[in-house]
């Protein structure tokens, strides 16, 4: 199995940018598709985006599409989402998340391994 575990979460103000990242440790990096999901104070928790496990492609949930950027480095076994733009609704706890084998998937019960969460929060 792999472990996750993830950090660089704060507090921002509005249109500022923070940057997350995953440190992955276990089995082979390159095995896993990764991903990261969020999940807000009294909300459902929901897709961010992935990265495919040979880096080739990524998804973007829409409403981060065009302000978050995922990427794995395959030599520190890291990924990283480097979040620009940010808006208070960006305010969650934010998980990394692998998923064995290729392929992605916005649905969080195909990933199964998930990171302790790091939390963001994004003031107005």
């Amino acid at each position: 199995q792999v472990q996750l575990v993830e950090s660089g979460g704060g507090l921002v103000q509005a249109g500022g940018s923070l940057r997350l990242s995953c440190a992955a440790s276990g089995r082979t990096f390159s095995a896993y598709t990764m991903g990261w999901f969020r999940q807000a104070a009294g909300k459902e928790r929901e897709f961010v985006a992935a990265i495919t496990r040979n880096g080739g492609f990524t998804d973007y949930a829409d409403s981060v599409k065009g302000r978050f950027i995922i990427s794995r480095d395959f030599g520190k076994s890291t990924v990283t989402l480097q979040m620009n733009s940010l808006k208070p609704e960006d305010t969650a706890a934010y998980y990394c998340v692998a998923r064995y084998g290729s392929g992605y998937s916005r649905n969080d019960d195909e990933y199964h391994y998930w990171g302790q969460g790091t939390q963001v929060t994004v003031s107005s």
